[in-house]
């Protein structure tokens, strides 16, 4: 509680002060060197990347195996972002935690959710999010390719002199995210349909089931912060038995534990169920590894469910 006090104080103290930091920065040139961005995730992180190219320093703020569900910020992540000249977000309310510390940078630093820019007719809104709608759009890489432009425009229009290079580099990712989708959609189909069922440790696969033919089990909901009952580890593997489901997944953000009571309750109604390995779902891998980047994130999901559903070694 008192760390919580402290963050929103050192907010309100930025906000009242003439010249804190935000301000100062918005104020200046940027045109003769780099803008210094933040992002959430690390999907955004090598979205804007890929987009800003040389002339963006991105910072991100959840790493390898941290869950933004469950994120909070603290006394450096504040400052991070005071010191920012644009902050990049999921939104989404995927950052649940962090949404007071968006809310008081308002005017100060622009925050900008790469979200805004999916059609919202396509967001999923199941009954358990309780009216808001799934943020996990990235596991869709046709909805992932619609934050592109949002990043583009924002980083013309704080760097117009260099708006062309926005463009181009924009232009080129999509392309590669277009490569990308077809890759899914093929390996995907290598998995006859009645096997396509995807069981992870929480709902966060919704929108890749419906754009690659899965049917997709959470043993949580879709978010990380509420913990499975009793009676939704019963539910998940009377399912599994009955559907005779040869593996199941874990996932890198959420602790194993969460899903290990499954496969032994399986086991023990004499069906075989096994772990088909560790998926990427709300934090991707290590830096300067393929999975450290959102493309090698998502091929190395799909190749990782796909030999697990055949029994490929």
């Amino acid at each position: 509680m008192a760390r919580s006090i402290f963050i929103l104080g050192l907010i309100g103290l930025l906000l009242l002060t003439g010249c804190s930091p935000m301000q100062a920065r918005a104020q200046v040139d940027i045109s003769d060197r780099q803008i210094q961005a933040v992002a959430t995730t690390g999907m955004v992180a090598d979205l804007v990347r890929n987009v800003g190219g040389e002339r963006v320093q991105v910072t991100a703020l959840m790493g390898p195996g941290v869950d933004p569900h469950l994120y909070k910020a603290s006394e450096g992540t504040v400052i991070k972002l005071a010191e920012a000249d644009i902050v990049f977000y999921s939104g989404l309310h995927l950052e649940a935690g962090m949404g007071k510390v968006f809310e008081r940078m308002h005017g100060q630093v622009r925050a900008v959710a790469v979200t805004d820019g999916n059609d919202h007719s396509l967001l999923l809104s199941p009954p358990e999010f309780k009216g808001n709608h799934d943020p996990h759009v990235w596991f869709d890489v046709s909805m992932w390719k619609q934050t592109i432009p949002v990043v583009r425009d924002a980083l013309s229009e704080l760097d117009p002199d260099h708006a062309e290079i926005y463009a181009s580099n924009a232009d080129r990712y999509l392309a590669e995210l277009e490569a990308l989708d077809r890759y899914v959609r093929v390996e995907a189909e290598r998995v006859p349909a009645r096997q396509r069922v995807l069981i992870t440790a929480h709902d966060a696969f919704n929108y890749f089931g419906r754009a690659y033919g899965f049917e997709v089990r959470g043993l949580q909901g879709i978010s990380t912060a509420t913990e499975a009952s009793t009676a939704d580890v019963q539910t998940l593997v009377t399912f599994i038995a009955d559907r005779r489901i040869p593996a199941l997944f874990v996932e890198s953000s959420v602790p194993q534990r969460n899903i290990e009571a499954v496969p032994a309750a399986v086991r023990a109604r004499g069906i075989d169920v096994g772990i088909g390995g560790q998926l990427f779902s709300d934090a991707m891998g290590n830096p300067g590894t393929p999975e450290g980047t959102y493309i090698g994130m998502v091929k190395y999901n799909i190749d990782t469910i796909v030999r697990a559903l055949l029994g490929e070694k």
